[in-house]
């Protein structure tokens, strides 16, 4: 029987132990929470994923110890803690293989989570799994695609093997740059999309700003000589999809809140707002036009209105597709 830990008890660490313990797994949850693993023995789930009963298949622990000797452990905390994690975990983890979970660029490196991974854990095997997912889709066994990434490509098809289900179906690839450039820069456009229906602009600007958006995505994406073809699969085009349209996605809340000029809950993690600052930092860098995401940027940090952004984008200069 496989061994296979995930560290992070959020919705979407939960959601993955459940459908990988349902698929007979042995899957070890880890939280830093040692309350809220007392809580969900307690209770038998997660309040973070309500009306999920969590299979017995699943063994709960705050103790990283248990995290070792694991054939593969899915690293589903926030971007932003990931090296702290990491840093705290190593000696548990060896040269055991560690599946980055999180969407972003680490604000203090500038590092994506596998170069984080390869900075905290140096002997370990780096891989990323993205794509259009929500956590209560998988928790209930919703068909779910998503890309796995890994350098090596031999041990992307043990851990696609290893990693997929009945309902989670894994396409894997190479290109770790591209997978995770399109779970991070999606984010951006989302909160961006979300701005725009919570203003009230409508359907058609929330398309345009998705098309727009996604050729952003695309320029930055070439600059770190991903592949065209990874930003649009699943962890690029589908993803951006998914969260610019769904109320279930954070950041697109995010967003429509900051479009409302409503308050936003200061507990829920939304991985676009730090990704927002360290794009717009590295597109004036590396001399990269990305006029949606430093508005996003602008927005979050206050230095400019919603309406000022807008009109600051369509007033600039005409050009071709």
């Amino acid at each position: 029987m496989s061994r296979l830990a995930v560290a992070g008890a959020g919705a979407f660490g939960t959601a993955l132990a459940v459908t990988l313990a349902r698929d007979g797994r042995q899957v070890t949850l880890w939280a830093r929470d040692a309350d809220h693993v007392a809580e969900m023995k307690s209770f038998g789930y997660n309040r973070r994923l309500p009306g999920v009963t969590l299979p017995d298949g699943i063994a709960l622990t705050a103790d990283m110890a248990d995290l070792a000797g694991q054939e593969a452990v899915l690293l589903a905390v926030p971007m932003q803690a990931l090296s702290g994690v990491l840093a705290a975990a190593a000696p548990a983890l060896g040269r055991t293989p560690l599946v980055a979970c999180c969407k972003g660029i680490d604000l203090a490196s500038g590092d994506g989570p596998s170069a984080v991974i390869g900075h905290g854990c140096p002997d370990a095997l780096p891989a990323v799994l993205t794509g259009p997912s929500f956590a209560r889709d998988i928790a209930a066994g919703l068909p779910t695609a998503l890309t796995l990434a890994c350098r090596d490509a031999e041990a992307g098809t043990a851990l696609q093997t290893l990693l997929s289900t009945p309902t989670l179906r894994l396409y894997r690839s190479t290109d770790v740059t591209g997978a995770e450039l399109g779970g991070a820069l999606k984010n951006v456009i989302a909160i961006a999309a979300g701005i725009v229906i919570g203003a009230g602009l409508g359907e058609s600007a929330r398309a345009a700003l998705m098309t727009r958006g996604f050729a952003e995505m695309q320029r930055l994406a070439r600059d770190f000589d991903a592949l065209p073809e990874t930003l649009g699969g699943l962890s690029g085009l589908g993803d951006l999809v998914l969260t610019c349209t769904s109320n279930q996605s954070r950041n697109f809340r995010y967003g429509a809140a900051l479009g409302h000029s409503d308050g936003f809950d200061p507990s829920l993690t939304v991985e676009g707002v730090a990704t927002a600052q360290a794009v717009a930092a590295l597109a004036r860098d590396r001399g990269i036009d990305m006029p949606i995401s430093q508005a996003v940027a602008d927005v979050i940090d206050g230095r400019h209105t919603i309406a000022e952004v807008v009109d600051t984008l369509l007033s600039r200069p005409l050009k071709e597709e």
